[in-house]
């Protein structure tokens, strides 16, 4: 059976963390801090393995089930080329207003204009679920970082938090 783009990049990204999981188990062990450096990358690879495991699936499934026949050249590629590259322009924005506005700030605007690129809300109510996400994205991060994990984030220039 062959796989498509997204069995693809899944088999890619199970690999990129199974090659990379040993690296962080095999960080030092700090002796005075109970989790050690290598804890959260593992998590990470762990989740990012396991995700990509399932796109393996999803896609082998999905094209086990699926009809074989030609797709249809609908002219997608250029509309995705344009959200690829609104995704830069607002990651670009985001780097650039991170020092200026801080994290909270800069981060609430960045998963807002995210969600815009990807899917522009219609009605009142997925304008206010999208103000949700972005500042509950914003005060989580800000809380398990700054408060929970004691690591410093951007203070901006304009705002002074």
């Amino acid at each position: 059976m062959r796989l498509g783009r997204d069995g693809v990049a899944g088999l890619i990204g199970l690999a990129v963390s199974l090659v990379l999981l040993p690296f962080a188990f095999g960080l030092p062990q700090l002796p005075i801090v109970p989790i050690g450096p290598g804890f959260y990358p593992a998590i990470v690879l762990v989740f990012m393995g396991v995700a990509c495991g399932l796109l393996v699936v999803q896609d082998a499934v999905a094209r086990w089930r699926a009809p074989v026949t030609e797709p249809a050249s609908d002219g997608g590629a250029p509309q995705a080329y344009g959200l690829v590259l609104a995704a830069f322009v607002v990651t670009g924005a985001y780097i650039f207003l991170l020092p200026l506005l801080g994290f909270r700030m800069a981060t609430a605007f960045f998963v807002a204009a995210f969600q815009i690129v990807i899917e522009r809300p219609a009605t009142a109510w997925q304008w206010a679920v999208l103000v949700l996400i972005a500042v509950a994205t914003s005060a989580v991060t800000y809380l398990v970082f700054d408060q929970y994990l004691s690591v410093l984030l951007p203070r901006g220039r304009w705002t002074g938090w």
